[in-house]
């Protein structure tokens, strides 16, 4: 009798334990279809840079149509044809008098003359005057106005020496226009230093003197 309800008791505990794994063993259920989640849609968003520097195109697109629009119509005026030709023979024949070769000397010696006088203040000149405690932004930008202004005049000089006369063919003649260029652009670079640093010593006295009386 006690061997049987053992048995039973063994066999119940078995029964038990195999079901409790099996129902530990089965798979979880895949989540039902509905519950995915949808993918972000993508947008675009247009930031204000974007939309400003589309603005400026469109403008610089509209003015340089009207620019153009502008220019065709004044090439087609025939007044504005005939000022044009009168203004531009005046000057032609004012080349074709002065077209001799001390002529492109002078004007390439003066030329170079300004490149180097520009250059020098803007590099020393400004310097000098950024090392007193001073600087002034009129200033540098006249000064690169004549820069460019020289240089472009310098490379035209030497277009129409080399086209219209024999100053080009010269060594010695280009060699001692640029030579004198440089010293009258060295002369010219020292007394437009002075003439800044002076201005800086006496904005720096009218200071003082206005900070003593208060």
């Amino acid at each position: 009798m006690k061997k049987l309800v053992h048995g039973l008791f063994t066999g119940l505990l078995l029964c038990s334990v195999s079901v409790f794994s099996a129902a530990a063993q089965e798979p979880a259920a895949d989540p039902p279809a509905d519950a995915a989640v949808p993918a972000a849609e993508s947008t675009t968003v247009e930031t204000p840079e974007a939309a400003v520097s589309d603005k400026a195109a469109d403008l610089v697109e509209k003015t340089q149509a009207k620019v153009e629009e502008l220019a065709e119509k004044v090439d087609q005026n025939v007044t504005a044809k005939e000022a044009a030709e009168g203004l531009l023979g005046k000057i032609y024949l004012l080349a074709e008098k002065i077209s001799f070769p001390a002529f492109h000397w002078v004007a390439f010696g003066l030329m170079s003359a300004g490149v180097v006088s520009f250059a020098l203040q803007l590099v020393l000149g400004k310097l000098m005057v950024l090392f007193r405690g001073s600087i002034n932004l009129r200033e540098i930008l006249s000064d690169v106005f004549g820069l460019v202004i020289s240089a472009v005049g310098l490379v035209l000089t030497t277009q129409a020496a080399a086209e219209n006369s024999t100053f080009t063919h010269s060594a010695a003649g280009v060699l001692s226009s640029a030579g004198a260029g440089v010293i009258l652009g060295f002369m010219l670079y020292r007394w437009g230093q002075a003439i800044e640093v002076n201005a800086v010593a006496g904005q720096r006295a009218q200071s003082k003197n206005v900070a003593a009386k208060s």
